[in-house]
């Protein structure tokens, strides 16, 4: 037998994969993974099938379809009067998550410490530890789910290579506001700290709030790589396709390993996208029309004994059921799911020593009819049990 040794030991099947799962064996409706439920748009659909019968089919440029960099590069001007430029700045990424993981490969070296806020995104750890980096983690403050800016600044230290941020936030729907990116500029001047910013879910932000992107600061853009999801945005995450922004420099590093892992990314879905981002209306109005589902939802589940926790973007809101039940969410999670017949995920998975504050993480990105029947399900469940 061939001696073997894990580059993440520590790591098995996730609980998005478990979740659903039990979601299928109990027939449950499943408020778990983070996907649509309903159609995306027929016209961005058309213009694929369009643009394979025009023979786009064979490999695009490695750093993306120039077109759709171009139209990016227009998108960036508009929203956040950012320069960037497609040719340098931009490479188109099978999705948001290969982008993050592709910067990180690219900067840490074995021992490099990065600072992780919890709950965070389940491939940030690993994508550290794959890396021979260290992740430092700071809990982002119950229930808000802000950032302590004090702590940050006493977690620096010679080894820090870099801080992830990620706003909308997944898995709580919080945002970072105007105060936050001051901070995080105040604290990375003078160092050769760099920004891995997780910007995915950009246009799913509710409430009048303005995404506070990494492109709309000029000095934090030059040290930052900036993830960006097309999944997200369309309604179409099994696409696979998003795209990373970062200054010249970075980005040059960025395309050295990105041309040895993926190296092209979807031909006829790149020519689609660039089309259709002709229509910005789709992206713009992408903010009111999921925050009416958050809303349904919130509506909806006040005929539960869930509490609500604030929720300003994201796919995503998290409820506290702490004065429901002594359980750990995971446990919890699981008898909703198999009693209920509602699949959730406990947030305690998003945290290294699986901090539980008795809350779980709901996704109303779906249709009406859905949400109706997860909550009918929830209002009729016998649920309490302290």
């Amino acid at each position: 037998m061939q001696t073997f040794v894990s580059k993440l030991p520590d790591v098995g099947t996730t609980i998005f994969t478990v979740m659903s799962q039990l979601a299928a064996e109990h027939n449950a409706v499943n408020l778990g993974q983070g996907f649509p439920d309903f159609p995306m748009d027929s016209q961005l659909t058309d213009l694929v099938n369009k643009a394979m019968k025009n023979g786009f089919n064979q490999y695009v440029h490695m750093n993306g379809l120039m077109q759709l960099r171009e139209r990016i590069a227009e998108k960036a001007q508009r929203l956040y009067n950012s320069n960037i430029n497609p040719d340098t700045d931009i490479t188109i990424t099978p999705g948001g998550t290969y982008a993050i993981y592709t910067a990180l490969t690219t900067i840490l070296q074995p021992g490099d410490e990065v600072i992780v806020f919890e709950p965070s995104y389940d491939s940030y750890v690993p994508n550290v530890k794959i890396n021979g980096g260290v992740p430092v983690y700071i809990s982002l403050q119950y229930p808000d789910y802000s950032i302590p800016w004090d702590k940050v600044k006493s977690k620096i230290t010679a080894r820090t290579r870099a801080i992830i941020i990620n706003s909308p936030h997944n898995p709580t729907g919080s945002v970072l506001h105007e105060q936050d990116m001051q901070q995080l500029q105040d604290i990375v001047r003078g160092t050769n700290i760099l920004i891995v910013s997780d910007e995915v879910y950009e246009h799913l932000i509710f409430d009048d709030l303005p995404h506070m992107s990494v492109l709309r600061y000029p000095e934090l853009l030059e040290r930052s790589f900036v993830c960006f999801s097309f999944g997200k945005t369309y309604h179409c995450t099994g696409w696979k396709l998003g795209y990373c922004i970062s200054s010249p420099q970075l980005m040059a590093e960025f395309r050295k390993v990105h041309q040895f892992n993926s190296f092209s990314c979807n031909t006829p879905m790149q020519v689609a996208i660039a089309e259709f981002l002709q229509y910005p209306e789709a992206y713009l109005s992408l903010g009111k029309f999921l925050q009416h589902k958050r809303d349904y939802f919130q509506q909806l589940m006040q005929q539960t004994p869930f509490k609500p926790l604030a929720s300003h973007g994201s796919y995503f809101q998290c409820y506290s059921y702490a004065h429901l039940s002594n359980e750990s969410d995971r446990d919890f999670a699981i008898r909703l799911t198999r009693e209920a017949g509602v699949a959730t995920i406990p947030v305690s998975v998003f945290y290294h020593n699986e901090k539980d504050d008795k809350v779980l993480r709901f996704c109303f990105a779906k249709k009406a009819s859905t949400l109706e029947k997860a909550v009918d399900k929830l209002k009729n469940a016998v649920i309490s049990r302290v």
